[in-house]
């Protein structure tokens, strides 16, 4: 099996590598040459252009920003993957894009005789590093059985919520999940300092109890040490939830909490804390109260 990634960011670069430490014969795409070159350095070939990729892979995996990112890598332009691709190749997006752009490029890639997973991931960044991280994935059973030990190779949970869509449908709800955890957290956290109780021990002491959450094991540290360094990006999660707000609105679903987080994060961008971490929302608690959170 020969795979093609495009795509070597944040996420794509250490799951592109996790994918040749497993042993699969990979050749990867992106713009930024040094990026391909730290991949080339571990094992993986690099295509000069997605033509190349296309032409010379069984299954094409891409993890970019979001929708019209994917859809003019594979359908639009000169250098079109689905321009170039193989009948009976498979196509497996695992970037976060909204749902409905998930289907119009399934539904153009059946045309060509090519088959598509939607298959976001969460995690970020230290998952995609330790290859641990959950695949949420959408389209036929039998292509996903075929495709589980691949996507296995970097991560450790790998799902099938249902058809086509249903992948991007189930991380819009994670990173619901996600983003208002993270804000929970962070305003418990300002609570307890200002009332005088050391924000490591109300870490300690509700960890273990119903409270107790991935997302807080994760980031109640970062925010006691001050360190937002992005493991996934204020920016990004904004685009998510622009990504929630429209899935939404098609289905008249109710988003009140994350409507309110979302322009919270909008408040941090224009402060200029876009690239920072999502834990960062912490810093909204903090320039609410000028206080900053400690250990």
């Amino acid at each position: 099996m020969k795979v093609g990634l495009i795509g070597l960011g944040i996420m794509g670069k250490p799951m592109g590598k996790n994918l040749v430490k497993k042993g699969y014969d990979l050749m990867v795409f992106d713009l930024n040459k040094a990026a391909v070159a730290e991949l080339v350095e571990c094992g993986a070939k690099a295509a000069e252009n997605t033509r190349e990729l296309a032409e010379n892979c069984d299954v094409i995996l891409t993890m970019l920003p979001n929708s019209p990112h994917v859809k003019s890598v594979m359908l639009e332009g000169e250098n079109a993957v689905a321009n170039y691709v193989k009948e009976g190749t498979v196509f497996i997006d695992m970037s976060s894009i909204n749902p409905v752009a998930s289907r119009e490029i399934s539904d153009a890639l059946a045309k060509k005789g090519v088959v598509m997973l939607d298959a976001p991931v969460s995690g970020g960044e230290p998952k995609a590093v330790d290859g641990t991280l959950a695949f949420m994935v959408g389209g036929p059973e039998d292509v996903f059985e075929a495709h589980k030990e691949l996507l296995g190779a970097m991560g450790s949970s790998v799902v099938r919520c249902g058809e086509i869509g249903a992948g991007n449908v189930t991380k819009l709800c994670n990173q619901v999940v996600v983003a208002i955890n993270i804000a929970a957290v962070s305003e418990a956290m300002m609570l307890g300092q200002l009332s005088g109780v050391e924000p490591e021990k109300i870490f300690e002491a509700i960890k273990g109890g119903l409270a107790g959450s991935t997302v807080m094991n994760a980031k109640a540290p970062m925010m006691m040490d001050q360190n937002f360094k992005p493991g996934f990006r204020i920016d990004l999660h904004i685009k998510d939830l622009t990504n929630v707000v429209d899935a939404a609105k098609v289905v008249d679903a109710p988003l009140p909490l994350t409507s309110q987080v979302m322009e919270m994060m909008k408040i941090l961008h224009r402060d200029g804390d876009g690239a920072c971490d999502h834990s960062a929302l912490m810093k909204y608690y903090q320039k609410l109260t000028g206080e900053e959170l400690h250990h």
